[in-house]
């Protein structure tokens, strides 16, 4: 492993080819804004995100090489020079053709997201500490390391999501020192020593009264630095004010390079009207670059290669997840729990599949958790085996507050399953925890083995409405999940079949490895039409050439079904093998296992049942995508994409799609999938809402794409879903659809605080915003804490106009006896005093509480001159007072609004 201590100039092979190549390979013009959307402002650049995930990407391929897989031949260097790398092909090369990236391709996003975030929250924009601005060198990189090391305590406190955050807003300030500064005008060819290193202070830096700039009227600025060797950086904006003499930012968008001195010296971007020194922005990239390694290595070594893939997801596996009912009518279930468990960790065991996460929430009534966490499947199975079903207890239960529990402590993009056989006592969470489950990109399956006939073990003091278990589906509609009825005789074999869509893709892949004929990868669920099943009418479902192990699952109260393929051949519902698949009947629940490879075309289902009956088809396949939205920011000093959970109504938002799997792409010339249109359908009426085209964007190699959604499209607020329509590289019908539905929200809520930690025993001031963007509206608002910490506010209900905004305050209070190293977490909820206004809207805020430490956890040994990273506390932001319940309202902060690199280089761009 790389030491954190040792200087770039003493890496040793083969970590020194890959950077001296890769600096040798940057394109002659290229530069950093945000994020990739930055490139229309500046074509040619190299945003904040191709420096953040270029970065990851070397160290990653620095820990496959020192690290071989098992029982595969390690990877050799000269295999990946001279060529663009893609996670797919890292990962196709570690750990075996067919397993899939996405859940890494997922963590450098958020990693990326959340250092693009630092030019648009309003909290971390216009900080000149956190952007090396205003010669706030000292203090910038005291932040700097701060957030390094709140990264460091979040990921070994296994919060992956917060510690990425931290990372993001590191990097970024770490890319900026060698934009914003005069560093590479100083004529330096290597990374700022003592950024990453501060047991010494930076030397050499400008005084108040040293004048650095000379006059420059002209956008390119190419000699208005001053002869003198002292670092100094650029004044942005009229906060801090520019003292005279000194040098400003520059661009079209900083006030303060039209007073003397003009101009500026920041090399952001290609373009002479954003960046006075454009023509040093290849100088600023090779070391913003470097540096961004040195980071990544830093944390690599602290964390341990087991620790640092976690951070990044390096690993096909998914976590392991269990909520659990333990009250005493949950034997059956509880059996069934640890019997599915035992399973999976078994199979997985000692693969690349072995779970990386283990999460365990018991519940009854009244009480529920407390969480156990961990990465040891020894503990976990310790753990499961010693809960028992003790005791009683009336239905209903406090499952969602469970559920709940578990969301805030499993990592994204993660399946969890719920055991109970109880309605929920909590219905009033229903909306937050669907919320958090988006927010999250969780999968939530609930396994209920109700049974009105039962009187023994579960008492009732009064008759149930049999509407109780609409918030469980709820709760799976919104997260792509499903609520299986069954009976304790099956709730084993339903679990274990359930548990097995999940641990089929360990045997598929071994298979995938050891012949190589075929690949698979993740699991999706394939779109009905229509997408409400009526019991008697026929649904239809597509097949294409890249999907395989299709399954059929239907459910309820069923009397019959058949299917039918594309040639007209049909199976009905009879146990056993049939034309078509492997049937199989437990109590209400079929599972049909189609014949592989399965026909492609048009397949056909119907069935008759009393009610609704629930049906799902599912298949493997290496071609699926990653998708977020965002707000084209045209008209700041960074222009870019500031990234939204959930698109906002009435706000013109920008859809990004990054396409996976090593189906998606191949070389040049050659015919290969793609996807023309993205499809908005309602949830659940299946209603298409819109159909807009996409448009590729950037390389080739990185497979993104981009449409435009405008907000007649985005008007109607709610669930909708999100599919992708295309064709194969033969010309074939390609669809794909997101594993859960998106909403459009009423109102933007943007909830944020000053980077940094909770102390036990302080209070921390955090910063609200709402706008509106579709028409007046009269809003309440309501927050919770988890844990319960005082939390009070001096905004509860608002009235905002078009294009308004409302400003509040919020104050936590964190007791003296707050756990070290845990999390709280901050939710605040708007609703419309009409009922007709729309779903609520929840905004989520992530904190870590850190207790008195010994010794920094970043600090390097005492015989070391590596890095000893120090705490900061950095001022809270100020809100104004005004009206609208002590919140201040004014218009819209932003005004107007309308993948993976190269290894050894970022030619492409």
């Amino acid at each position: 492993m790389l030491p954190a201590d040792v200087p770039l100039s003493h890496l040793s092979p083969p970590v020194l080819p890959l950077l001296l190549l890769l600096l040798q390979q940057l394109p002659p013009t290229a530069s950093f804004f945000p994020n990739i959307w930055s490139l229309l402002a500046a074509p040619g650049s190299i945003t904040h995100q191709d420096l953040t995930e270029e970065a990851a990407l070397n160290v990653t391929l620095q820990l496959f090489l020192e690290q071989p897989p098992p029982g595969r031949p390690p990877l050799q260097l000269e295999d990946f020079l001279g060529r663009t790398l893609l996670a797919d092909d890292l990962f196709a090369a570690y750990f075996g053709p067919g397993f899939p990236s996405r859940r890494f391709r997922a963590a450098l996003g958020e990693v990326s997201r959340a250092n693009a975030a630092q030019d648009f929250l309003p909290t971390s924009r216009n900080d000149p500490d956190l952007h090396f601005d205003a010669e706030r060198l000292g203090q910038g990189r005291m932040r700097l390391v701060g957030a390094l090391r709140e990264a460091l305590v979040a990921a070994r406190a296994l919060e992956h999501t917060l510690a990425r955050q931290r990372l993001g807003a590191a990097l970024h300030a770490l890319q900026d020192f060698y934009s914003h500064s005069n560093w590479v005008e100083l004529g330096q060819q290597q990374p700022q020593p003592h950024l990453l290193w501060p047991r010494q202070e930076l030397r050499s830096l400008a005084r108040v009264d040293d004048p650095t700039c000379s006059d420059c009227e002209e956008l390119s600025c190419p000699g208005n630095l001053l002869g003198f060797t002292l670092l100094t950086s650029g004044y942005f904006g009229t906060h801090p004010s520019k003292p005279p003499g000194k040098c400003s930012h520059g661009g079209r968008f900083d006030r303060s390079s039209s007073q003397p001195p003009r101009g500026g010296i920041n090399k952001d971007s290609t373009s002479p009207g954003f960046s006075p020194h454009h023509m040093l922005h290849l100088q600023a990239a090779k070391l913003a670059l470097q540096a961004s390694i040195q980071a990544f290595s830093l944390l690599r070594n602290r964390l341990g290669d087991r620790g640092f893939s976690r951070l990044l997801d390096i690993s096909p596996a998914s976590s392991l997840s269990f909520v659990l009912d333990t009250t005493g009518s949950m034997g059956e279930e509880i059996n069934a729990a640890k019997i599915q468990a035992r399973h999976i960790v078994e199979q997985r065991q000692g693969s690349p599949m072995e779970p990386v996460h283990y999460v365990l929430v018991p519940f009854h009534d009244p009480g529920f958790g407390p969480v156990f966490t961990t990465s040891d499947p020894d503990s976990f199975w310790q753990q499961l085996n010693e809960i028992h079903a003790l005791g009683g207890g009336d239905e209903p239960e406090m499952c969602l507050s469970a559920l709940e529990l578990a969301l805030l402590h499993t990592p994204p993009l993660s399946d969890i399953f719920v055991f109970t056989d109880a309605s929920p006592k909590d219905a009033m969470l229903t909306s937050r925890v669907e919320s958090l489950t988006q927010e999250r990109r969780c999968r939530v399956t609930f396994l209920v083995t109700e049974d009105p006939s039962r009187v023994q073990g579960r008492a009732r003091r009064e008759v149930l409405s049999p509407l109780r278990f609409e918030p469980y589906e709820a709760v799976a509609l919104a997260s792509g999940g499903e609520v299986i009825f069954t009976k304790d005789q099956h709730i084993q074999d339903v679990a274990t079949i359930v548990g097995d869509s999940m641990a089929d893709l360990v045997n598929g892949l071994t298979q995938c490895v050891a012949t190589t004929v075929r690949r698979v990868g993740k699991e999706v669920t394939l779109p009905l039409e229509p997408p409400v099943v009526v019991s008697g009418r026929s649904l239809v479902f597509r097949v294409d050439a890249l999907l395989q192990k299709v399954t059929v699952r239907i459910h309820r109260e069923v009397s019959s079904f058949w299917i039918r393929n594309p040639a007209g051949v049909s199976q009905g519902q009879e146990e056993g093998e049939g034309p078509l698949g492997h049937t199989r009947r437990f109590g209400q629940f079929w599972i049909v296992t189609l014949n592989d490879p399965p026909q492609t075309g048009t397949w056909e289902i119907q069935v008759t049942a009393e009610g609704t009956p629930r049906v799902r088809v599912q298949a493997r396949t290496a071609l699926d995508f990653l998708f977020y939205f965002g707000i084209h920011m045209e008209d700041g000093p960074h222009p870019g994409l500031y990234p939204l959970t959930q698109p906002v109504a009435g706000l013109q938002t920008q859809l990004l799609v990054e396409v996976t799997g090593p189906g998606s792409r191949g070389k040049l010339g050659d015919p290969r999938p793609h996807f023309s249109h993205i499809v908005l359908r309602g949830v659940p009426d299946g209603a298409e809402r819109g159909r807009v085209p996409l448009e590729p964007t950037g390389p080739r190699e990185r497979n993104l794409l981009t449409a435009s959604l405008p907000p007649t499209l985005l008007s109607t607020t709610g669930p909708f879903s999100v599919e992708l329509i295309g064709q194969d590289g033969e010309g074939r019908g390609l669809h794909r659809a997101a594993p859960q539905p998106c909403t459009v929200v009423p109102v933007l809520l943007e909830l944020g605080g000053s980077p940094g930690f909770l102390a036990p025993g302080s209070k921390a001031l955090l910063s609200l915003r709402i706008t509106s963007f579709s028409g007046p509206q009269d809003l309440d608002l309501r927050t919770s804490v988890s844990p319960s910490f005082p939390l009070t506010s001096n905004l509860s209900r608002v009235r905002l106009e078009l294009n308004e905004s409302a400003w509040g305050s919020l104050w936590l209070e964190v007791p003296d006896s707050a756990a070290p190293d845990s999390v709280v977490t901050v939710t605040v909820t708007v609703t419309g005093r009409e009922a007709s206004r729309g779903p609520p809207t929840h905004a989520f805020l992530r904190l870590l509480v850190l207790g008195p430490a010994l010794q920094d956890p970043l600090a390097a040994p005492a015989h070391s001159s590596g890095p000893i990273l120090t705490s900061t506390s950095p001022a809270s932001t100020l809100v104004t007072q005004g009206r609208a319940g002590g919140g201040r309202v004014d218009k819209p902060w932003w005004g107007t609004v309308g993948g993976v690199l190269l290894l050894l280089g970022l030619a492409s761009w």
